[in-house]
Order: structure tokens, then sequence, then C-alpha cells
């Protein structure tokens, strides 16, 4: 079959290598030069490619590498003429060997991804972490392994056209607010595809997701296999769910009451994080039935140290704590970490939109914040949305080492400094690593001359 693999970056190089080795004819097609390592990679093979979509229309199927929006011309294109478009889900997961844990939501799937992958690695021999992030799911096809741990973006999840045979023994759903609703069109979309990963449970399976998102989908033909998150919900421990309580999590199922986790066992920050690793918690006693209390549990949650740039903690300076959630690149992320992270707070925000309201980023704002310190392409939107909620204590600034300087400025004792943009990075940085690098180092740089 000849096939056009349409990006050639991480994902599509990885989809292109998986394409040759099944035994099609492989071209790859970017409207940018490939690096210099995928170039190299593609020569060895013996897979051509191309600069400008000009050949990929002579294929029989366009195979999308991740982030290829539905609105791009070279999607249109092919649909117009009539030539088949798969994702890169659909493409690989027949190719898949093993159990299968799907993770998708707004914000903490790669805390969850990393975590599950952390806790199922100790107990089992043979884990692959990956998809979303780090290593492309397409690598892992046409091996065995005990676990495939995959993060799902929204996006990889737009393009399942249909359930395949790789059937999911668990799916978390972490949360779900708006994001990406300038690559989907509206969040009603996004919320469908998010939702595809429930198509994916076996017969057997589950889905573990908060009670206060099911309502959010529109269709779940499948609400049987649905386990649903909640706070101190005592009076429907008559169903399987996961619970919060005020020291620990635990799991209801089939009138039985496990014990997940205790909150001071882990390292993560912030009640969101609870979330986080009770799902983490929730999949290793489904999978395994390993019960928290075994004191090999307890030693691997302990040893998870989160990821970087997620509520991580920094420094303390002068009894001011600095917090680094440069990851938080929506709103939905922002008012979690807000809400979620208890005392008195300068939140430093802004970077570049991705076409969402902020009002409810005011709301929160005005109400967990003492100040608020903005800057990048965003600061105008977001410094009239916290004016229209009340919250006046706002500070513009053009750089994260001046908004460090600002914060150290205005913070007391007790007080802390959360670096939480409610937007991407780009406007300045590469990426959300690079903004939260910076802003690591910018506290580094203060804590030396405090």
């Amino acid at each position: 079959m000849k096939i056009s693999v349409i990006g050639g970056g991480v994902s599509g190089y990885s989809l292109a290598a998986l394409a040759h080795r099944l035994g099609n004819d492989v071209l790859v097609s970017d409207e940018r030069v490939l690096s210099d390592d995928v170039y190299e990679k593609l020569k060895e093979l013996g897979i051509s490619y191309e600069i400008g979509h000009n050949l990929a229309f002579q294929a029989e199927a366009l195979l999308l590498s991740s982030g290829i929006p539905p609105a791009a011309p070279v999607v249109l294109k092919a649909q117009n003429q009539g030539i088949p478009v798969i994702g890169e889900l659909e493409f690989v997961l027949p190719h898949l060997t093993g159990n299968i844990i799907g993770i998708t939501g707004t914000n903490g799937k790669s805390t969850v991804t990393s975590l599950v992958g952390h806790l199922l690695g100790s107990f089992c021999g043979s884990t692959a972490v990956g998809g979303n992030l780090g290593v492309a799911m397409a690598d892992f096809a046409l091996c065995k392994y005990d676990y495939i741990v995959l993060e799902l973006s929204s996006a990889q999840l737009h393009y399942l056209a249909q359930r395949k045979n790789a059937d999911f023994k668990i799916a978390v759903i972490t949360n779900l607010a708006p994001d990406h609703i300038d690559w989907h069109g509206s969040y009603e979309k996004y919320i469908e595809a998010k939702a595809r990963i429930i198509s994916l449970l076996a017969d057997d399976g589950r889905v573990f997701m908060r009670e206060a998102d099911i309502r959010k989908i529109n269709d779940i033909s499948r609400a049987d296999k649905i386990t649903a998150l909640s706070w101190n919900n005592l009076d429907s421990r008559n169903n399987d769910r996961i619970i919060l309580e005020a020291d620990r999590a635990i799991l209801m199922e089939g009138g039985s009451l496990h014990e997940l986790f205790k909150y001071g066992n882990s390292h993560l920050i912030g009640k969101h994080n609870y979330e986080n690793v009770a799902f983490s918690m929730a999949v290793l006693k489904k999978i395994l039935g390993v019960d928290y209390d075994s004191g090999k549990a307890v030693k691997t949650l302990s040893t998870f140290k989160g990821l970087p740039h997620r509520c991580e903690f920094v420094a303390e300076i002068n009894g001011v704590k600095y917090i680094n959630d440069s990851k938080g690149t929506n709103v939905g992320a922002c008012v979690t970490a807000l809400n979620s992270i208890e005392g008195d707070k300068i939140i430093i925000l802004g970077g570049k939109g991705k076409g969402e309201e902020y009002a409810p980023l005011g709301q929160c704002v005005k109400e967990r914040a003492k100040h608020a310190i903005i800057l990048g392409s965003e600061r105008e939107r977001i410094r009239n949305s916290l004016f229209e909620h009340g919250m006046n204590d706002v500070t513009l600034v053009d750089t994260i080492p001046e908004a460090v300087f600002e914060a150290s400025i205005i913070a007391s004792c007790g007080d802390i400094v959360l670096l939480s943009p409610a937007c991407t990075s780009w406007d300045q940085y590469e990426n959300y690593m690079q903004r939260g690098e910076h802003f690591r180092s910018s506290v580094q740089n203060l804590m030396e001359t405090a």
C-alpha cells in the first residue's frame, strides 16, 4: 500500500518506520525541513521524503502524525480527493501486544501516566510508557509487553474512527476543562474527542473519571464501565467509586473498602494531585489486585517525585515558597492549581493564548490570589478579565526574571509564588519546559542574592 505520512517529527518518523516495517511504500511529507536526525534515520530505512505536500496526494492513504489539525489544508484536500485519512492511534493500536492502559484528560494525564508506569514497573517485568508523553506509541508496535501505558491527547483521539481490536483494560479521564479550542473548533468537539477513549474499553474494562465530569459527556453508551471519583461523597457508598476523604483515598468495590493511599505518603503538591495519585493507585489495585498497605506499594509511591514543571516545588526563600507549574498552559490547569494549593499566593500568568475565555480565571484569581503578575502576548486580555472581576492588585512585566523579582518584593513570609501561566509559552519560549527552566534559574539567582 502506498502511504504518505504527514509530519516529520517524533511521531511522524515512528509512524513511517512502522508503516515501512509492515511492508508499505512510504513517503514522509512535511512543510518544514526535517531535522538532521530524522533525515538520517529515514535515509537509512530507504524512506522517501518531501518538503511541501505535493507528492503526498499520490498515495492511497494519508497517515497523520500527532497534532495535525482537522482543518489543516492537507487534510481537507485529501478528503476532497477521496483519499482516506488515518490517525496515529487508529493505525498503531492493532499492532500493540499487551494489556493497554489509556490515560487522557485536560490536566494531570502526564503525571498519572508516569505514576502508573512507575507503579506497574515495580511489580511487573515489561512495562512500556509513552504515547503523547515521551516515546511515540508506534515504537511499541510489533513487540510484546505485559503492560502498555499510553498518554493520549485529544488530537490523537480525534481521528479514532472506530473501535479497534486492541481493547483497553483500564482507561482514565483525569478531568475535563476547556482546552485546545483553537484546534478542535469548540469545547463540545474537544469533549467528544476525549470521550472516545471509553469506546476502546474491553468488555471487562473500566474507566476512572471524576463524577463532576460524567455529565459533560453527551453520549456515554458504556456508562456501566465507569468508576467515579468524588470528594467525601459518603452517601454513594453503595456504588463502585473512588472517594477522597480528609487524609486518604479509598476505593469502593463490590461493597468493600480498599485504602488506596494516605496523602502524607506522596510527594506531590495540591489536592488535584491527590486525585492523580488516587487514579493511579486505583489502576494498580484493579490491574494487579495490589493493596496499598503492602510495604512495596507504599515504598513505590513514596519514591515518585512527580514530573518537572507540574506544581513542582523549586525553593523557599525568606519563608516564601516558589512553585513551578509551567505546564499549566490552559485556564483549567491554572484554576486547579490555585484551588488546590493552600496559602496566600502571588500568581504569575500569561503567554500565548489558546482561544479560551478568561472569565473563570479572573474569578478564581480574585478569590485565590493576593496579587497577579502578568506577561506575554495575552497580558492585556488577562488583565482586563481580572479587572472586570474586581482583582486590581496586578503588575505587568515583560520577562520571567522580572516577574520573579516583583513577586519577591510583594510576597510576605508564608506566601507562595506560583508560576501557572494559563497560556502556552510559544510567544517567548520554544516550549513550557524552557519557560519552567527559566523560572527555576530566576529563583536560583534570587536565592543567591537573598
